[in-house]
């Protein structure tokens, strides 16, 4: 198992938690799993911004994004340049340190898909 801390976000995680993650799992997929509630409006398919996440620790460590993500994460709101959709980020043996952004831009739910 590969730990993986969550800093704090006010509403999916107040007091921040520390998971213990499998590894080849993504990163949306372990944090459901351990109840934080990450929006993932495209159920996972690389299609929105909602599962956007910040690796503060452990970037170099996930599988290489794809063009599709990365054109995508263009659109995320406060994105960084160790941004990644949470849904295609693969969990390895290294530990991570993720941040949920404040904010997210859901295009669906706005009316702008």
């Amino acid at each position: 198992m590969t730990q993986v801390i969550v800093l704090p976000h006010v509403e999916l995680c107040p007091d921040g938690a520390v998971l213990e993650i499998e590894p080849g799992t993504t990163v949306c997929d372990g944090l459901l799993q351990n109840e934080i509630e990450i929006e993932h409006a495209c159920e996972k398919s690389c299609a929105c911004t909602t599962c956007h996440v910040i690796v503060r620790e452990g970037f170099d460590s996930l599988n290489e994004s794809e063009e599709e993500e990365d054109d995508l994460l263009d659109k995320a709101w406060g994105l960084e340049p160790q941004s990644r959709l949470s849904c295609q980020a693969v969990v390895a043996q290294t530990p991570l340190v993720i941040e949920i952004p404040r904010y997210t831009i859901n295009m669906a739910r706005e009316g702008k898909h």
